[in-house]
């Protein structure tokens, strides 16, 4: 994982450990978080209320979401651009071309042009950095904390605090910078507001000034936060495990480096 140094710790990992440990955790945590991916994106796509009340507003809780994506779509739509989204989680080391990506990327070059794959370009760049800081910043000041406020019998679980402070980091984090995602997804999909007419309202920005201004006058403050609540849990699961798959390769690999060492 970026930023981490085993050495402090008395590991005695190599770098490629690091960096496979890191990949295969990207791995393991996006499968297992993927159906939150789906609804928050669900979430942020739709214009409408996200409540009951609407009676135009086809998703407005996780359960009820949950339950309409599989009576609609089956149980496979929980990993719907799954592919894409594992080759970025392991770091872009997959070289394996699938068809469906493969498609996907050619009807999108020759309806719009290069262009296309850098829509929510802007609003992308402008959260990478502050997110990962705040993850990191806020990773190391829980485990912090945890060290201060758990009695000294509790702290040999470390797999429990990694996972504890690693989903906080990620729900402080995800939380501070929530509206620069929501703004990536809508402009992401600007060109295929035909392919989601029956979700509901479509509208067309023209850069990230446009959809902040546009979702503030017609959906309010609120709407920069839709999505939030499965986004949080998204984000806590997949920090938390990320962290916890992290340092659990980590330590099979300093195990396997000692017992080689003592032979």
């Amino acid at each position: 994982m970026v930023g981490y140094d085993p050495e402090p710790d008395g590991r005695n990992n190599t770098k490629f450990q690091v960096a496979v440990a890191g990949s295969v955790s990207g791995l393991v945590t996006r499968a297992l978080i993927s159906p939150f991916d789906v609804i928050k994106i669900r979430f942020q796509l739709q214009h409408e209320r996200l409540s009951c009340s609407d009676p135009n507003a086809k998703y407005h809780g996780i359960l009820q979401a949950s339950r309409q994506i599989l009576q609609e779509e089956g149980p496979t739509a929980f990993w719907k651009g799954h592919i894409p989204a594992q080759i970025l989680s392991i770091g872009y080391g997959a070289v394996q071309v699938y068809n469906t990506l493969r498609h996907a990327v050619g009807t999108m070059y020759r309806s719009e042009g290069p262009q296309v794959f850098y829509k929510g370009l802007a609003p992308t760049l402008i959260a990478i950095f502050p997110y990962a800081g705040l993850q990191f910043s806020c990773y190391s000041s829980l485990k912090h904390v945890y060290k201060w406020a758990i009695p000294a019998e509790g702290k040999k679980n470390e797999n429990l605090q990694n996972l504890l402070c690693g989903s906080g980091a990620g729900v402080i984090s995800k939380t501070l910078t929530y509206p620069l995602d929501l703004f990536k997804k809508r402009l992401q999909v600007g060109g295929f507001e035909h392919a989601r007419a029956a979700f509901g309202q479509v509208r067309q920005y023209k850069g990230l000034m446009d959809c902040a201004k546009q979702v503030l006058q017609k959906e309010g403050a609120l709407g920069f936060f839709k999505g939030l609540s499965p986004s949080l849990l998204k984000a806590a699961l997949s920090t938390g495990f990320m962290f916890f798959w992290y340092e659990f390769f980590c330590n099979v690999f300093h195990c396997m480096n000692r017992t080689a060492s003592q032979r």
